[in-house]
């Protein structure tokens, strides 16, 4: 039997079967320097986290590995970093300011605030913690708002950006004036968004404060192209992370119903993940936005966006978008790497080479001995300088050490003993088998490197 959860206002988990595994990963990411509380030491900060030393090696890796596929390796595609802060028209124009809202109600008793259609599904119609009356359906914006001015009385409103890609928009007619790319063509933008979520939960799946990879590709105004780049994109994209490991029976596809589609969309579908924390959860979207936002933001900004025909015409282009959450896509590449070996007793995170935060570690065999240490620095000095992102530690037993990479995602470990010293070789344990085999200092970079 499943739990359906109640969505709270801060951060929810249900704790049935193999939801536990969300726990483990949350402990493991605190523990190994993933990802940490915001402001943890004043009793954090609701749905909002900081991403610690091993963390912050992940995430950047996911991004380059999403930039190089999505814009270095192609020459239909360029890049772009718009500002957070954007005209407040940019939010008027995009639908965001009027309907970017969800209907709630807050408890009379304890002040707790729920959507009001989460509890109409689960038949509730009065508080689901302390049983109290509830407020009337008031509907709560998800813009972020900040004021923008130097002295009190000078402040007008702004808003943090609740998505990347309007600010895509908002330059397209720069980039294409200022690059040779003709339609079609796609411009890719990393960056961080912000939303007053109501029902932030689940670690890192929703949060207030996230980033995203977001690229908007730019056609003619066609029902049949369309079709097909929509189509092109859907396997690019699901391609994507299966070749950075995830497995495919936990990936899926989904289309949205009518009701469900936003208001710009012409087509949705959803990559889909099996996760242990409610089934299947969106972790990307490729939709079909027609010619909604480039016609919207000419029609606020009195601005021309779009391009002309050899005959003179002037087109507005339909967007197809492809929108992956950093955040989102971390927490997936987590879920999917966690193993626990049984027969070891180990737990170990199988990410791919790509993606780990630490390449290599380097170990003496034991931290008392000047002789092992000073090898074993210049064994780690020689990774370094080849580009290796390598980790040392000498602490405690070298059992413990293992362990610890294994959770770190290392797929190597290379220790120097007392053979290093008299024959020149070390040792290198491999995560996923944790198999140990002697390699020759001479021949360690080309071993590492297969």
């Amino acid at each position: 039997m499943r739990v359906v959860p109640l969505l709270y206002e801060d951060v929810t988990i249900s704790f049935m079967a193999d939801q536990k595994i969300l726990e483990k990963i949350i402990a493991l990411a605190k523990r190994r320097g993933f990802v940490y509380p915001s402001s943890e030491i004043y009793g954090g900060y609701a749905s909002v986290y900081d991403y610690g030393p091993r963390g912050v090696e992940l995430k950047n890796n996911v991004k380059k590995a999403w930039w190089k596929e999505m814009v270095q390796q192609r020459t239909d595609i360029v890049g772009l970093d718009s500002a957070i802060f954007m005209h407040p028209k940019t939010w008027e124009a995009s639908g965001h300011v009027e309907g970017f809202s969800d209907p709630l109600v807050e408890c009379k008793k304890c002040n707790h605030r729920f959507r009001s259609d989460h509890l109409e599904e689960l038949g509730k119609t009065n508080c689901p913690d302390c049983s109290g009356d509830l407020t009337e359906e008031k509907n709560f914006n998800l813009l972020v708002e900040a004021k923008m001015g130097v002295t009190d009385e000078d402040k007008s409103k702004a808003y943090l950006r609740g998505e990347t890609c309007q600010g895509i928009y908002l330059n397209f007619q720069n980039v294409l004036n200022s690059t040779r790319q003709k339609i079609p063509f796609g411009i890719g933008q990393i960056g961080k968004a912000f939303r007053n979520e109501i029902t932030p939960k689940n670690f890192i799946f929703r949060t207030r404060e996230f980033e995203q990879m977001e690229m908007q590709f730019f056609i003619p105004p066609d029902k049949k192209i369309a079709k097909e780049t929509f189509a092109y994109w859907k396997e690019q994209r699901l391609n994507w992370y299966l070749n950075l490991g995830i497995d495919s029976k936990k990936l899926r596809f989904r289309a949205h119903n009518e009701d469900e589609k936003a208001h710009y969309a012409l087509a949705a579908e959803d990559i889909e993940y099996d996760t242990p924390f409610g089934g299947w959860k969106e972790f990307e979207g490729v939709h079909n936005r027609g010619d909604w936002d480039l016609s919207r933001h000419s029609q606020y900004s009195g601005k021309k966006l779009g391009y002309l025909e050899p005959d003179g015409t002037r087109i507005t282009p339909w967007v197809i978008e492809t929108s992956a959450g950093v955040d989102r896509a971390i927490l997936m590449f987590l879920l999917d790497a966690y193993k626990e070996d049984k027969d070891k007793k180990r737990t170990y995170l199988s990410l791919h080479k790509s993606l780990v935060p630490v390449q290599v570690a380097v170990f003496p065999l034991l931290g008392n001995k000047p002789e092992l240490i000073n090898k074993a620095k210049e064994v780690f000095d020689s990774l370094a300088k080849q580009g290796f992102i390598v980790e040392w530690d000498q602490r405690g037993n070298i059992g413990k050490r293992y362990f610890s990479q294994d959770e770190i995602g290392t797929p190597c470990c290379v220790t120097v003993d007392f053979d290093t010293l008299e024959k020149g070789e070390v040792t290198v344990r491999d995560r996923d088998t944790a198999i140990q085999e002697k390699v020759n200092l001479d021949k360690l970079i080309t071993y590492l490197k297969i």
